[in-house]
């Protein structure tokens, strides 16, 4: 996509610029997803890890809300 197309596309209101990615990501075949999605092995190897350490310590969570909070007020 040429620079200039993409520099006017994000200048769209917010509702538009989502609701063109929906449409783009509507647009995709499943196999076409999948091929996206797909995880290298050291994705797959760091998500594994991840899995493993919150199994071992399940109180180190941080609830979806509390990180969002966090997040939207630059703590």
């Amino acid at each position: 996509m040429p620079p200039t197309m993409l520099s006017e596309l994000l200048k769209l209101p917010s509702d538009a610029r989502a609701d063109l990615a929906m449409a783009l990501w509507d647009s995709l075949t499943d196999a076409e997803r999948e091929a996206e999605l797909t995880l290298t092995p050291k994705q797959q190897a760091e998500l594994d890890r991840r899995w493993a350490e919150h199994l071992t310590h399940t109180g180190s969570a941080i609830p979806w809300e509390d990180v969002r909070r966090k997040l939207r007020s630059g703590e």
